[in-house]
Formats: structure tokens, sequence, C-alpha cells
């Protein structure tokens, strides 16, 4: 890389700042990568063990969550570009038994991508302590091999959000399985196998896999949930065998990993261009924190005035929270990783907590400044 200038040096340094803002407000370790142009800046703030002090690091390996949709969604996309599946094609004319009768005949494979089957979330009965406000299903489930098709059932079987279809829709897990069961049926192979071979592999993302145990291999960080307050002080969570959630929010990556999926995502290299319009197409959508978001095929939306607009993906699971945002022409990018999750208590009043405000005001910064 060329020597910087000054105005790329202090606009590095105030990255740098914002990132410690984030540590600062709470989140016991944060790193991210910016990307503009040529430039790339990468930088890290507090540290990936409360109890030895261990420095987090920008290399460090996280647990991505729901960004894993994103996956998910291109790899269907190429199944319909192959002529195997449609968009509009029925869920029930290839997965017949785990979404029987007349709702598999109405839901279709752009609902369960974007979220409007009116499925519901199978988590609450996986974890059914969450029910009533309390933690300890999150400790029950930390070894438990779950079977996707066991995840299903209690998805399909609860009561639906909605009609197939209807928007808005409302986020649910119960649609990404089982877009892993429809990619194993098209492909005849393992869903995270296909993806490697579909997505990781092709794209050169070298730190970026579904873990095969219940622990991460290279470095990282403890991941400490908070769950609202619930747990006080935060749990490591983890090691944590991540059946609960494979191909909802299962991908274990880096935030330099992330920035270049996005980017050939956008870039039209990994599904074609009629594709990504196809994925760029927004729904209103309810997510899990209530709130009211536009939501295409895996994909999500913001816009900065004066600006322009970017897409990407947010991800928690327990004790990791990730973000990923790429413009629409690549050139801009921004991914970062933090090892806490759901820290803000119930508030009525919905007072801004320290670490939105944080988390925004990087994310501002890195989206926006000069350099």
């Amino acid at each position: 890389m060329d020597s910087l200038t000054t105005d790329e040096n202090t606009a590095f340094a105030q990255l740098q700042s914002a990132l410690d803002d984030v540590h600062r407000a709470g989140v016991p370790g944060v790193f991210a990568e910016v990307r503009a142009g040529e430039r790339v800046w990468r930088g890290a703030s507090g540290v990936a063990d409360l109890e030895t002090g261990r420095p987090v690091e920008p290399e460090m390996l996280q647990r991505v969550g729901s960004i894993t949709k994103t996956f998910v969604s291109a790899a269907v996309l190429q199944q319909v570009e192959a002529g195997r599946t449609a968009l509009d094609a029925p869920i029930g004319d290839h997965l017949p038994r785990l979404v029987p009768g007349e709702r598999g005949r109405e839901i279709t494979v752009r609902m369960l991508i974007n979220h409007t089957s009116g499925l519901a979330e199978y988590l609450p009965h996986a974890f059914p302590s969450l029910k009533e406000f309390a933690p300890g299903s999150l400790d029950d489930n930390r070894y438990r091999k779950f079977r996707p098709a066991e995840l299903i059932a209690l998805g399909v079987g609860a009561p639906a959000t909605g009609e197939p279809g209807s928007t808005p829709g409302v986020y649910s897990n119960t649609n990404y399985f089982l877009l892993g069961e429809l990619l194993e049926q098209l492909t005849s192979t393992p869903v995270e196998e296909h993806i490697h071979r579909a997505i990781i592999e092709p794209a050169g993302l070298m730190h970026t896999g579904f873990p095969s145990v219940a622990w991460i291999e290279e470095p990282h960080s403890r991941m400490y949930e908070a769950l609202f307050g619930l747990i006080d002080p935060p749990r490591d969570y983890s090691t944590y065998d991540m059946s609960w959630v494979t191909t909802g929010a299962g991908l274990v990556s880096t935030v330099e990993d992330l920035n270049r999926f996005y980017r050939k995502l956008l870039g039209g290299e990994i599904v074609s261009p009629s594709s990504l319009a196809e994925m760029q197409r927004l729904v209103p959508v309810i997510r899990q924190n209530g709130k009211l978001v536009d939501y295409g095929l895996g994909l999500d939306k913001t816009e900065i005035p004066g600006h322009g607009t970017f897409w990407g993906h947010d991800g928690t699971v327990w004790g990791a929270s990730t973000l990923s945002w790429t413009s629409v022409d690549g050139e801009r990018q921004f991914s970062a990783a933090m090892n806490l999750a759901r820290w803000r208590k119930p508030d009525a009043e919905g007072t801004p907590h320290p670490i939105d405000e944080a988390v925004a005001a990087l994310k501002h910064l890195a989206l926006t400044s000069p350099a």
C-alpha cells in the first residue's frame, strides 16, 4: 500500500476513536474492517477474554449470525438460474413432508427467502425458557444436537404469523432451515458442503465455513450473552453446538471475508445481475426486535443521505453481534464484529443505549468518511 496522506491518517485515527467508543460504551471487544476503494483499514478495541485480558484482534473469527442468510439466499438463486427450481415454485413441490397440504402449495421459495411465508419462528419452542424471559434454555441446549426436521416441525406446527405472501412478513429462521433442506434436495449434497463449494470457495473466502464442532478452532474471541439484562454479568457462549440455527445463522467468518463476499455479490460474481435484482426487491418485514424493515432476498438495505445506498445484513447468535454493509458500486465497505449480544435491558421509554449510539456513529463514519 502507498504511504497515507495526512487526511487519510486523520480519517483512520477517527475510525479507531469511533471503535474505541463502542468498547467504552460497554462492549468488551470490537473489531472491524473498512474499505474505501483500494484503501483498507482494520482496527480492534478491547479484550477477547474478560478473565485473561487477552486483546481482541481484527483477524479473529466470529460467529456472524444471520449474515448467513445472504449466503443461503445466493445459493438458492444459483439453483434458480440452473433451472432446478423457481422463486415462485411452491415449497410443497419439493418438500411435501415438511410443509404438507394447502400451506405447501401456497408457500413459495420466494416467500421463504423474504420471510413472507407466515411460518412462525421455532426458537421460542426450542428454547422454552425464553417464553418466560428466563435464560435456562441457553445452558440446557449448549451441546444439544438438533435435527433440521425437528426445528422445522416446531415452526410449521406453531400458529401462523400471517397468510402466505401477505405483508408485513415476520422474520423467521424456520424459513431458512427449509431453504437448507431445499438445497440438499436439489443438489444431493449436505447443505454446508454445497454452500462451501458453490459460494465460499469460488469467492475466495479463506476463513468462512460452518463449524462441525461446538467450538471454533482458529483464533477467536469469547462471546458474551446478556439476553437483555437477564444474564448479568454476561455469560460466555463461544463454545456452542450451532445445530440450533445452522442455515439461519450458523456461519463463522472474518470481517475481511465478509467484505470480500458482499463485494463479489454486488459485483455480479456470485449470482447473475437478474438474480441480484431479485435479491434487492424489498418487502416490509417485522424483525425479531419488533422493528419494521424493508427486506429483500437475504439482503437488507440502508440509505445514508448524501452518501447513497448500502446493502448487507446484520447478525447475532448467543454472545456475538456482527454487521456488514457495502455500497452499490462495492467501493465502500464496512464489517464489524462484537463479542456481546442483546445488551439492551427492557426500557419502556425507549431511551437510547450508549452501545447502540456508539455502533451507529461508527457505522456512519465508516461508510461516509473521505478516506
